[in-house]
């Protein structure tokens, strides 16, 4: 279902794996493991993204996030498991709600918004691994053409790998183990990516965005309230 949804989308993978098995794996984990099917992924759409995608909206959007991304995992890494899950979960749930609202706040149309989507994406990515959604918020306010948003996402995911690999190592986040984890499901994840983009209709767009946004605020959900039951 994670590799569906990012081959058809743009964006998600993370946080659906994130949403499913946060509730029984550390974030500080998994983060590591999304970064391989993430990257997995990546290499299999780079060639359509690439000639669809804003390529200067987009490199503005990496550089920023490479600076808040260790501000993120300075945070996961320096709370309880308990708590760094719900910050999770909870992050993941908030960002889910405000794109399946269509909340278009005006401030992101502008550089300042801009500069700030980056900042906050690499934030989230080394809080929840999800600065993918983040970024697609931003794209949703900018009214870009669906294809667009969807090659920007590529394409900003995709050449983001190598600064994320950077503060991984720094962190000691990147473990032998997590790295086993990739592999193993690379496979699996790499069948949903190929079916997400064959399935991807600009027609059909309002439709399967709705189907997986539900899917995250449902998965979000499930592990936030499993924590007190």
């Amino acid at each position: 279902m994670a590799g569906l949804i990012r081959g058809f989308a743009g964006f998600g993978l993370s946080a659906v794996v994130m949403a499913s098995a946060a509730t029984f794996v550390p974030p500080v984990e998994l983060i590591p493991m999304c970064y391989m099917l993430e990257g997995a992924a990546s290499l299999v759409m780079f060639r359509g993204g690439m000639a669809d995608a804003n390529m200067k909206i987009v490199w503005s959007l990496v550089i920023c996030s490479a600076i808040g991304m260790p501000l993120g995992l300075l945070a996961t890494t320096s709370v309880n498991v308990e708590t760094s899950r719900n910050l999770a979960l909870s992050l993941i749930l908030a960002l889910t709600l405000a794109q399946f609202f269509k909340l278009k706040p005006p401030f992101l149309a502008t550089p300042k918004g801009l500069y700030a989507s980056g900042l906050t994406a690499g934030v989230a990515t080394g809080l929840a691994s999800v600065g993918g959604m983040v970024i697609a918020l931003y794209v949703l306010a900018s009214g870009t053409r669906p294809k667009q948003m969807r090659a920007s996402l590529v394409m900003f995911l995709c050449i983001s790998m190598f600064t994320s690999l950077v503060w991984l190592i720094a962190y000691d986040v990147m473990t032998r183990e997590a790295l086993w984890r990739g592999v193993l499901m690379a496979p699996v994840v790499l069948t949903g990516v190929f079916a997400g983009t064959w399935l991807f209709r600009p027609a059909y767009e309002p439709l399967y965005k709705a189907v997986c946004l539900t899917l995250l605020a449902l998965l979000s959900l499930k592990g936030l309230i499993s924590q007190f039951v």
